[in-house]
């Protein structure tokens, strides 16, 4: 039986490698070791990158809704806990599109959380 050999598995794994390094500066997108590194590292960004960006959108929404409600006279941490007493369940996301495109309806979510409290 003849012998198998792994150049063409080893071709097609850094060459993997390679493609998704393209686009790299330097010999981080030629020379498989250095690209090998820079994947990696990329890799690990990415990563981290998907959980900032969770974090960073709640940030926002909660600076547009504490915008809005101290427009209507109240502070972020009142409204909240005025729209949970009232029973309203609207996520932040949601709160903070309706507190930019609809005013009024935002100032009637205010004033419903105001009588909650």
């Amino acid at each position: 039986m003849a012998r198998v050999k792994g150049a063409m598995m080893t071709r097609k794994r850094r060459n993997k490698t390679l493609k998704l390094a393209k686009g790299y500066w330097g010999a981080k997108s030629k020379h498989f070791k250095m690209a090998k590194q820079a994947v990696m590292k990329s890799g690990n960004y990415a990563y981290v990158g998907r959980k900032r960006k969770k974090r960073d959108f709640r940030r926002l929404w909660i600076t547009r809704i504490s915008a809005a409600c101290k427009m209507s006279g109240m502070n972020y941490s009142q409204f909240m806990n005025g729209i949970k007493k009232a029973g309203i369940t609207l996520n932040r996301k949601m709160l903070s599109e309706i507190a930019i495109n609809d005013e009024a309806g935002f100032k009637a979510i205010v004033e419903k959380a105001k009588a909650a409290l």
